[in-house]
């Protein structure tokens, strides 16, 4: 499936964005912790190419960014794209799909029941927004250091980092109570290398409240609409 990946990106002209954005940050005076890549996929191209590769993106998308994550570390390695990268870990690949499937499964409706959207897979869904909080920030990555001067993880190098993932909250990603998986001591983050981005939290109503707002009754004498909120980072 890398090889799959590396033939789509060349195609699709992902590569080329691909290196672009390394060279952004290659030219950057700032350290990064995490280096954030987003990714445009198109689900019917990579399917034509693999039938495998495409169903693992549209239904675990979080493990088929492993496999974009693996491709592109090489490819930074082998062009020498980025020269502070040190470990696969500190790339962070953000998988967009320009479209999904046109079919029921894909469609993420709060108004039916049951609500079987346990899997971490993509969706779509459409809705009305109400309310827009403020843009704030967030942690995409950080890098701790072990705080026993003689464990090797107390060295600045990116062996304990954390990295943001979808649908995590801030604490997974910066606490004070992390410990060292070599010594078992306290870790301590290195400030200079947090890496930060922009959220912010959507209220959205499902766009059937249109029919209720038109006045359609549909013989139902009661009705309840909930709003639910997106965080959009």
């Amino acid at each position: 499936m890398r090889e799959v990946v590396l033939v789509y990106l060349d195609r699709s002209g992902g590569l080329q964005k691909f290196v672009h954005d390394c060279k952004k940050y290659n030219d950057s005076k700032q350290s990064y912790a995490v280096y954030r890549f987003i990714i445009s996929i198109n689900p019917s191209d990579i399917a034509e190419l693999d039938a495998t590769l495409g169903n693992y993106i549209l239904h675990n998308p979080l493990q088929a960014a492993q496999i974009f994550q693996s491709v592109c570390f090489v490819a930074i390695k082998t062009l020498s794209l980025i020269e502070q990268l040190q470990t696969e870990a500190q790339i962070s690949i953000l998988l967009k799909p320009t479209h999904l499937p046109p079919l029921p499964s894909y469609v993420l409706s709060l108004s039916a029941y049951p609500f079987n959207y346990t899997s971490q897979r993509f969706y779509m869904s459409e809705g009305i927004v109400i309310a827009m909080g403020t843009v704030t920030k967030y942690t995409q990555g950080a890098r701790f250091l072990c705080t026993e001067e003689t464990c090797p993880f107390s060295e600045g190098r990116f062996r304990c980092i954390r990295v943001h993932c979808p649908g995590a909250t801030e604490s997974a990603t910066v606490r004070t109570d992390f410990v060292c998986s070599l010594c078992s001591s306290p870790l301590q983050e290195d400030m200079k290398f947090r890496v930060l981005g922009d959220k912010q939290i959507v209220e959205m109503i499902d766009a059937k409240i249109l029919n209720a707002l038109k006045g359609y009754s549909i013989d139902k004498s009661h009705f309840r609409i909930q709003a639910f909120t997106l965080f959009l980072r």
